[in-house]
């Protein structure tokens, strides 16, 4: 009954992506919400990346800086690819969807299948120790998904395309899960190089793309805002250390 519990464990994680629909309820004040909500997502990718990801990946192999430099280069090709297909020689450049958006929907499935590849371990394990696991991910998941979400609303998506969009992101939690159970150490020695990788995906996101969006806000207010939000986010992260092993 493992393989039960595992798809069961990483099917709740994924149903995490949904909760950004609370963000659709705040009417008027919805846009401020979700600025809000990027700037404190730009703070958790960061944070994510620097005290999870690397640190993680770090203790298993001597070749993580080499990976985290391939992430950075990659998801910068990727988004040159996604410019390059909205935009033709001679016309106007005109994105409706910015290639950030597609960009984070990458880096959060890559990071969502090792979380699912963590939970799907450690019911092999001990089932008491897949529960305590799978509930930690889903605290870290929750304010996660409502950035994730936000984000893709920033980023031109409509919120039932942001929804859908960001749960097939979500959903592959349960194919790390299920390869785990089935691959075992074949997924599990794979795991080093996604981390770096997906690191790599969270701060070229965060410093090249979010970062700068953020510079056209004026006002002292405004600024002291969204450096306290980022710093939030960050914080939030850290605060999360002690929770979960990524």
């Amino acid at each position: 009954m493992v393989w039960a519990y595992i798809l069961i464990a990483t099917g709740v994680v994924s149903l995490t992506s949904l909760v950004g629909a609370g963000l659709l309820v705040f009417g008027k004040k919805k846009g401020v919400l979700i600025f809000g909500m990027v700037n404190l997502a730009t703070g958790a990718l960061i944070g994510a990346a620097f005290f999870h990801l690397i640190p993680e990946s770090w203790e298993r192999t001597p070749l993580s800086p080499y990976f985290l430099i391939l992430g950075i280069l990659l998801f910068f090709v990727l988004e040159k690819f996604l410019y390059w297909r909205h935009c033709h020689s001679g016309e106007e450049c005109q994105v409706h969807v910015e290639a950030y958006s597609y960009l984070n929907l990458i880096g959060d499935a890559i990071h969502n299948f090792i979380d699912g590849a963590v939970i799907g371990g450690a019911f092999i394990v001990n089932p008491g120790l897949g529960l305590t696991t799978t509930l930690a991910v889903v605290l870290h998941e929750v304010p996660q998904e409502l950035g994730d979400f936000a984000i893709l609303l920033h980023g031109g998506f409509s919120p039932v395309r942001a929804l859908i969009y960001n749960l097939l992101s979500q959903a592959t939690c349960i194919l790390g899960g299920i390869l785990t159970f089935f691959l075992g150490e074949a997924i599990s020695g794979m795991e080093p190089f996604l981390l770096s990788f997906a690191a790599g995906g969270f701060l070229y996101i965060a410093l090249v793309d979010l970062l700068p969006e953020m510079r056209h806000s004026t006002g002292l207010r405004s600024a002291l805002i969204e450096v306290l939000l980022i710093l939030g986010g960050i914080a939030m992260m850290w605060g999360m250390k002690g929770l979960v092993a990524l």
